[in-house]
């Protein structure tokens, strides 16, 4: 029988072992939705994405660096995503790569937060992570695994999205706002 995946408890949160966990993209997300027309909420996704997160003797000392393909945008739609992918909003041909690094770890709260700076079109602005420890097991390949989820708001202005069309009846055809959702599984590296 395997041991029992190591947790600890800290600040009354319950946090995984020390280590560098590989993000496992076959079994994590990274989508985001943002009103059109001011009334639906319309979803996409990123399809590529790798990374790490990295988990201190203290919490507090953890890091998260994560690299996305602006090119694997997905939203159900080919023509939508030629257009998101084109200059009028993520430039991937310019600025193939969206890139999350985190600064900072805070335990205050009930869940965690993680601050860091993420770069869209080349721009970098600072973002909070809301983040909730989803738990750990040990997977039928004897590999030990972290589930995380988090989730953010942003302006796409701050990063130089500003295409828009103006409605006939006032507002926008494509909201400012973009909600960020994370769902993560990660693989404890070995060596």
């Amino acid at each position: 029988m395997a041991a029992a995946v190591v947790l600890r408890t800290i600040q009354n949160l319950e946090v995984p072992q020390a280590g560098t966990y590989e993000i496992d993209p076959t079994h994590s997300t990274v989508e985001f939705q943002v009103r059109h027309l001011g009334l639906a909420k319309v979803r996409g996704r990123f399809n590529d994405f790798w990374g790490t997160i990295e988990i201190g003797d203290d919490p507090v000392d953890s890091r998260v660096d994560v690299t996305i393909a602006a090119t694997s945008v997905d939203t159900r739609d080919r023509r939508r995503d030629h257009h998101l992918r084109s200059p009028d909003f993520l430039g991937a041909g310019e600025y193939p790569m969206l890139e999350f690094h985190s600064t900072t770890v805070r335990l205050d709260g009930e869940d965690p937060r993680v601050e860091g700076l993420l770069t869209v079109r080349g721009v970098t602005r600072p973002v909070t992570l809301d983040v909730e420890f989803e738990g750990a097991t040990r997977d039928p390949w004897g590999k030990e695994r972290i589930g995380v989820s988090a989730t953010t708001d942003v302006n796409r202005e701050d990063f130089g999205l500003t295409w828009n069309q103006a409605l006939e009846t006032g507002g926008w055809l494509v909201g400012k706002a973009i909600r960020i959702d994370l769902s993560v599984e990660a693989v404890l590296s070995e060596g």
